[in-house]
């Protein structure tokens, strides 16, 4: 319990440190004693002290590392809950095809010459639809029948096929001069577009997905044993699998609505998670979340930082994730609890 709560603990301290060193940096380095002493001032109500630099904190910088902590926050934990779901460690929070729903409801919009925000709510809810497919499909392949299970992976690996193939579509119909750019860039994930309104849709929606898996983090336990062993224990089946299935999903399609399609957070973060805290969902939720901020806070600096021209976060996060999971794997040879 010790070594728990020294993790969570941690892991709390690593994303605080990471969001304020993440104030600091830029293309305009501004020193820690001034990010702090704006801070204080915008808290106390004061002007601070320069227009420019309190611009550049709160209106470029803050709303786009609250975006990538929440962001990586939101995918840890749909990953984490999708693989105590499914009882597979090499899910990740895009296995019923939320992503690539998304990507090809973004990727319609941009093409018919939609606004940002109808490109934003035609993403999210192209991944809720993918996953509404999956779903449906996995259900009526199974027929209440002990293969539900792999019957709803299929059906997601099924489902995000088609969605590809969608947006590969899209691509082929596109203008090249300008539409092909514009779909391709949105599909590569970024953060450079994140303004504060952004934040007013995405904090409700990823609320509403984290709180009630935290509240059912000691059933999702005991789903891990199997249906029968869950029923067996008073667990309604029937009820819990899509109610873990929704909340994950509106973690992992608002997260993909605002940045882009960004891989290996919903997988990698996890299994870190369970290599410091165990198996317990009741540690593993909020430590991925955590660990998953200061994933995505630390990609996100690179992107912008160490490139003459700020590089996608999606190909970052897929250069820096597989790697890692490689250690992982290796590091957790002997199995996955």
């Amino acid at each position: 319990m010790n070594r728990r709560r020294a993790a969570l603990a941690l892991a709390l301290l690593a994303a605080v440190i990471a969001a304020l060193l993440s104030l600091t940096l830029g293309r305009h380095h501004i020193p820690p004693a001034q990010v702090l002493s704006e801070i204080v001032a915008w808290a106390s109500g004061s002007p601070g002290s320069g227009s420019a630099i309190h611009s550049i904190l709160f209106e470029i910088r803050l709303p786009r590392i609250c975006a990538a902590c929440v962001i990586g926050a939101s995918l840890a934990m749909s990953g984490a809950a999708f693989q105590g779901l499914f009882r597979n460690p090499m899910v990740s929070s895009d296995m019923l095809g939320a992503s690539a729903g998304a990507g090809f409801g973004a990727a319609l919009a941009i093409l018919l010459g939609g606004h940002p925000a109808v490109v934003q709510t035609a993403a999210f809810a192209c991944g809720l639809l993918a996953v509404g497919v999956a779903s449906a499909i996995g259900h009526a392949v199974a027929r209440g029948s002990s293969a539900g299970m792999i019957a709803l992976v299929l059906a997601g690996v099924l489902v995000s096929t088609l969605f590809s193939a969608g947006i590969a579509a899209t691509k082929f119909c596109a203008d090249p001069t300008n539409t092909l750019p514009a779909i391709t860039f949105w599909l590569m994930g970024g953060l450079s577009d994140v303004r504060g309104s952004q934040l007013a849709w995405l904090l409700p929606l990823s609320a509403c997905g984290a709180i009630p898996l935290l509240l059912l983090r000691h059933r999702l336990d005991i789903m891990c044993f199997g249906d029968d062993e869950a029923r067996s224990l008073g667990i309604d089946v029937s009820w819990m699998r899509p109610v873990i299935v929704l909340c994950a999903t509106l973690l992992t399609t608002a997260s993909v609505a605002l940045c882009g399609m960004i891989g290996f957070v919903g997988l990698v973060i996890p299994h870190l998670a369970r290599l410091l805290v165990g198996a317990r969902h009741a540690d593993v939720l909020p430590v991925s979340c955590l660990l998953g901020s200061v994933f995505l806070l630390g990609v996100d600096d690179v992107a912008r930082c160490a490139f003459p021209l700020e590089v996608p976060l999606g190909i970052l996060c897929s250069l820096i994730g597989a790697p890692f999971f490689l250690w992982l794997l290796v590091r957790g040879r002997r199995g996955w609890q």
